[in-house]
């Protein structure tokens, strides 16, 4: 018995290191996830990714945007796992069309909008403050933000000049953009004298410069939520995990957010 035995655990060990040997780098290569995230995340979350994939060997995939672009992709079945927004608001839209995990969803991020010019116009240290005349600074030009309609930034931009009493005058001079992004490269190419974005956005682009800062109760609070989606791979969990340590945390404040959570090791 004995001699029958041995052979046949020594075949089935052999069997096992190169089953081992053949599919345990496949599967490796097989982990990846993809976010969907709004587009003034670009710069520092590529670093987070890089930094995610070099700890865990997971590939991320970001898919930039504005947020509700992305909300509506992930209605219409974009296979996302983590959704980034950049206000509660479309959030709260994919919550209530069933793709998100509830339980998943954090307020991780905070932000600010800024009033930015091309960083050679002669335009410095505005004061924003109530009956600030955005229509007269802007002259014969354009002020680029998002879509006032539907992309945060353009929504937060349309409540504060309502709040200061600057929307009415201005607002026949907007170039609505398709993102904070798209309304930062108008200013950054001379396109547009002026742009509302966030100062994040305009940390990263040496076209611009801050020549003012809406003041915080001007709008609702700027919150970019995170959740895993309902079709997330299990590897979100972990993701979401990280994207709350204090190795985001060094990163996302480098790029100018403000983190909302108590970070973890």
């Amino acid at each position: 018995m004995n001699r029958l035995v041995s052979p046949l655990a020594g075949i089935l060990t052999a069997v096992s290191i190169l089953l081992g040997l053949s599919f345990s780098p496949a599967l490796a290569q097989d982990k990846s996830l993809t976010v969907f995230a709004a587009a003034s995340m670009k710069n520092a979350l590529d670093d987070i990714n890089t930094a995610y994939t070099a700890r865990t060997g997971v590939k991320v995939t970001a898919s930039y945007a504005a947020s509700s672009v992305l909300a509506k992709q992930i209605e219409n079945g974009a296979p996302a796992d983590v959704f980034v927004s950049a206000d509660t608001d479309w959030m709260d839209y994919a919550t209530s069309r069933k793709n998100i995990a509830e339980s998943t969803r954090v307020n991780l991020l905070g932000n600010r909008i800024v009033l930015i010019a091309a960083r050679d116009s002669r335009l410095d240290n505005i004061i924003i403050a109530p009956g600030f005349d955005l229509a007269r600074l802007a002259g014969d030009g354009r002020i680029a933000t998002g879509d006032v309609k539907s992309v945060p930034v353009g929504k937060y931009a349309k409540a504060a000049l309502e709040k200061l009493g600057s929307w009415t005058a201005a607002e026949p001079k907007f170039a609505m953009a398709e993102s904070v992004r798209a309304a930062l490269t108008l200013v950054s190419r001379g396109e547009a004298p002026l742009g509302i974005v966030y100062a994040t956005d305009a940390k990263v682009d040496p076209g611009v410069k801050i020549i003012g800062t809406f003041p915080a109760d001007s709008h609702p609070a700027i919150i970019y939520p995170v959740a895993a989606t309902t079709t997330a791979k299990a590897e979100a969990a972990d993701y979401l995990t990280f994207l709350k340590t204090t190795a985001s945390k060094t990163i996302l404040e480098k790029y100018g957010f403000s983190f909302l959570v108590s970070p973890t090791t």
